[in-house]
Formats: structure tokens, sequence, C-alpha cells
């Protein structure tokens, strides 16, 4: 939440206790437009804007029942954690857990059992610990609207942290490789996913970067056999950390990043913004997140350092600090239910394997490796102007700027999609070309006009 809505908010408040004095009428103008802009700021802030009939004002009607939420919290005296004009400050609670929450999450399949992290007698460890300054940890992304992506990067999370430990690279992996060609598991289901994309992993004898298999926000689940099969990070397996049990828990994370599971679905967790969460959640675990750390606040507060995925407009900077050391053995929010880890011997991972060839359209133009060659632009059965479609055996659509996978080669150009058969409801949304590279001095003149 930035300075300027903090500040008016405390001047709302004001507004609100005086309403009820002289010139009450005047006072509710002020206090409704000063609302308003709140609200307008908080759009730009977090880019939203609204489509439907009526839904702007909507929004609004929640956004400030959540103000009152967070105000009523902010204004109790000795407050271990504030509340604030998160992201997620235009649903309401129901809404916020349908779209970025799971299920109910339970360990489906039983991983390795260890004792590798189990806490002992004696056992001396750090009384703090933070991956993030130790490098092990990439920066906070948003993954847009697919949910799919977010649960993804954080499984890479501990896989990208131990790959770091060990090799003294800190590689960004590829959730979009996850989301594409790990089909054990996805957005529908319940439980262990972190497992799940560690096993992918092993079986696939390693996984792609980022750079080479970009994030595309979506979840259309057409995997790039190619890319899948470039595997620039390994890992030997998976166990779990000691169920129920914190000390076990803390004497992993002096050691690697951890995967774990929490509830989150609790209203105050939707707008936390800063400090120790101590409020109210259960055990009903409903969403991965990573613990990167460990420490005690100024007041003398146990923590966890929790990383999340919405974004680093929630929480402190997409981080929650989440009460450590609590009386119920599962955990605060029970991080300590279902906890797991990737495992490492080697410091070596596999060479990388050289750039594959671009694809030549004719002697003067090549689109990128494992890409399709359109024509844009044809005369007398010759090709003046190429543009290229990023998928290879792609179908070129005929309006000259689309085109669409293998796996849906019909081109429905009136809904901008790609169908499997001309009949047929399954459809992705069509792909666009980018420009072909001229490999002589020629011009690809139409590439930026078509």
């Amino acid at each position: 939440m930035s300075t300027t809505i903090r500040f008016t908010l405390v001047i709302l408040s004001v507004l609100l206790a005086s309403s009820s004095l002289g010139g009450v009428t005047a006072k509710l103008l002020e206090q409704n437009l000063m609302e308003r802009n709140i609200f307008e700021r908080w759009l730009v802030e977090n880019h939203k804007n609204y489509n439907g009939l009526g839904e702007k004002d909507q929004r609004f009607q929640i956004f400030m029942d959540n103000v009152r939420f967070v105000q009523e919290h902010n204004s109790v005296p000795n407050q271990r954690y504030e509340l604030g004009l998160t992201r997620f400050a235009d649903l309401t609670n129901e809404e916020f857990r349908a779209m970025y929450l799971r299920k109910k999450m339970e360990r489906t399949r039983v991983s390795a059992k260890a004792e590798r992290y189990l806490h002992k007698v004696g056992d001396k460890l750090p009384d703090e610990v933070d991956w993030r300054a130790k490098g092990a940890v990439v920066p906070v992304k948003d993954q847009g609207s697919c949910v799919v992506g977010r649960f993804r990067r954080l499984e890479l999370l501990s896989v990208e942290g131990i790959n770091q430990i060990k090799t003294g690279k800190l590689v960004s992996l590829s959730e979009q490789e996850l989301v594409d060609c790990d089909t054990s598991y996805n957005e529908g289901c319940n439980g262990g996913l972190m497992d799940y994309a560690f096993q992918f992993i092993i079986d696939n004898g390693g996984i792609d970067t980022e750079e080479d298999y970009p994030y595309a926000a979506t979840d259309v689940n057409m995997c790039n056999s190619d890319k899948k099969n470039t595997r620039v990070v390994t890992i030997d397996g998976f166990e779990d950390v000691p169920e129920n049990d914190e000390k076990s828990l803390k004497k992993a994370l002096a050691h690697q990043p951890i995967s774990v599971a929490i509830e989150a679905g609790g209203r105050e967790f939707q707008l936390y913004q800063s400090g120790v969460f101590t409020g109210t959640c259960g055990t009903a675990l409903d969403h991965g997140v990573v613990a990167v750390g460990y420490g005690t606040s100024q007041e003398g507060q146990d923590y966890w350092i929790i990383r999340n995925s919405w974004g680093s407009n929630w929480g402190e900077s997409g981080y929650v600090k989440l009460q450590r050391n609590i009386k119920d053995s599962s955990g605060k929010c029970g991080v300590a239910m279902m906890a797991s880890y990737p495992t490492k011997s080697s410091s070596i991972n596999p060479p990388k394997p050289p750039p594959p060839s671009p694809v030549v359209c004719d002697k003067s133009y090549t689109c990128p490796a494992k890409s399709t060659c359109c024509c844009l632009y044809e005369y007398k059965g010759k090709c003046y102007s190429w543009g290229c479609c990023p998928y290879e055996s792609a179908t070129c659509c005929e309006d000259g700027s689309s085109c669409c996978p293998q796996a849906y080669p019909v081109c429905d150009l009136e809904a901008g999609t790609c169908r499997m058969k001309a009949d047929s409801p399954l459809s992705v949304k069509a792909l666009t070309r980018g420009p072909a590279t001229a490999t002589t001095k020629a011009t690809n003149v139409l590439v930026s006009s078509s």
C-alpha cells in the first residue's frame, strides 16, 4: 500500500469519526469524495479495470467494506501485524478463496521419509536465517492471471535454492514447463503438488530455464518437447520434513529453502500488509508457499519468512512473516504439517546444449529454431515477406498475422482462436506471428505493417 493511500486512510478515519458532528452533509460529501479518490488511486497502483456494466460500483462497495475492516483491525493498540489495501482489496473473501486458493491439500502419496533434518537434543542452529540474503531466492514475480503458473513458480523455488547452494549459481527455472508438461496434477486438484513437481523434474532428468522456456501466462498444456528435453538443472530426489515439528522445520531451513503448505483463506491473510502474522487461521491446508528463513522481531516474536506467489503488491513485497513457536504442533496456519524439499548431491548440472539452428524460410529470411515460417505476402507463387509462428509445424492463418499450433490446426479468424477440428468446441487463443530475420540486406518491408 502506497504512502499516499496510507495517509489518505488516516484522514478518512478522522472523517468517519467526526461525521456525527456539525456540518454532517458537507462532511459526508467530503468523505464520499475521499473514498472515491482512494479507490481510483488503488485502481491505478494495481492496474485494475472493469468491463462489466455496474461492476466498478460493485467493486467500490466491496473495496470500502475492506477499507473499514482494515481500519478496524489497525486501530486496535499493540497489534503485531498490519492490514492494508492489498491487490485483493476489491474482492470478497469468498471470491478471494475461490480464485487464489486450492481445495484442501493432502499428501496423496508417500515421498521418501527421512531423518536428515530431524531435530535432536543438542542441535545448534543459527538464531536467524534468510536465504534471500544468501542469494538463493529469485525476485518476486507476478504470474498474472494464470493461477497454475503461480503455484508452479513456488514449487520451483526450493529447487532453485538447493541448486544455488550446491553450484553457487542462481538459475530461474521454467514454471511454464511444469504448467505445460507436468500433467500429473493441475489446477483442479487437491493436494501434494510440491512433491509432484519434484517427481516430474526427476523423471524428466532435469528442467529448463525460464529464459529458454519463458512464462506465457497460459495453461493450454501444449508441451514443447524440445524445451522439455533441455535439462539445465537436476535434482536427485525429495524428502519430507518430520511432520508437526517446528524444531525440525527450523533445522531444515537452516540448510535450504523448504516447500510448505498453509491455510491462507482468512480475510486477515487476504489483506495482510506487514509485521508478524498472528491472526486467525486453521490447518485446512489450501496454499503452497516456500519458507526461506526465520528470525525474531524486535518485540521478541519468533517468525518464519514465507515467500508467496501473489506479486509484490501483497504483504511485505510478496512475503509474510508467519508466527513461529506456537503451542500447536502443526505450526501457525499448519506450516509444519506438510513440508518437503528437493535433494541434490552434485555441484554439476548437465552441460547446456548448443542452441538449435534457425529455420530457413528462403535464402533471405530465417525464423527461430522450432518455429514455422509463414508467408505474409505472396505474388505469382513467390513469397516476398515472412513472419514466424512460435510453434513447430504450425498452421499459418489467412489473415497474415496469426497462426495455430499443431494440436489445434484449424484457424477460426472470426473468434481469434484455433480449433482441433472445424466443428470441435475445444479451442485455444490464436498465436501472433513475429518478424522473420533478414539474412541479407533485403528488408522485410511488410512485417511491421502486418
